[in-house]
């Protein structure tokens, strides 16, 4: 009879076995709902930044180039559109009032610049280029103008 009982023991493990192996991948399943949030970042205002220098202006002479780039502190490219400039101010050693020098004896060319470039994040990045800055002739004295700083304020958008 010995050989029977292990028979029977091999018989019951094989079922348990299996019930176990069954068990294992048995499973419910059952729908649910849930919420979440996402937030989008913002960014920081580029700074335009002029590269050339021109000097030598002279009253009705051409226009100095003005070219730049931008500082992008934000941590992804951004897109520029175009470059505008205003005449801030005019300074100088030259300038009293019997010889005035403003903003209105100097002209500003080829503004608003068109970039329409993506700028990288970092400083002196990208490029814009086509303005210009010139001295216009007027009918009267303008010996203040001599040797007078034309500080310009630039805008991208």
């Amino acid at each position: 009879m010995p050989r029977n009982i292990n028979k029977k023991r091999l018989v019951a493990a094989t079922v348990a076995a299996a019930a176990v192996s069954v068990a294992a991948f048995a499973y419910w399943t059952n729908g649910g709902s849930g919420s979440g949030t996402a937030a989008t970042g913002s960014t920081s205002a580029i700074t335009v930044v002029q590269t050339s220098a021109p000097t030598g202006l002279f009253p009705g002479g051409p226009a100095g180039s003005l070219a730049g780039n931008f500082n992008n502190t934000n941590d992804s490219t951004v897109y520029v559109n175009q470059v505008s400039a205003s005449i801030a101010s005019v300074t100088g050693p030259n300038i009293d009032p019997t010889h005035p020098c403003d903003a209105t004896d100097y002209e500003l060319t080829g503004f608003p610049v068109t970039v329409q470039a993506e700028v990288p994040s970092g400083t002196a990045q990208g490029s814009w280029t086509g303005g210009g800055v010139k001295l216009l002739n007027r009918a009267s004295d303008q010996d203040g103008c001599k040797g007078a700083a034309v500080n310009l304020t630039y805008t991208s958008n």
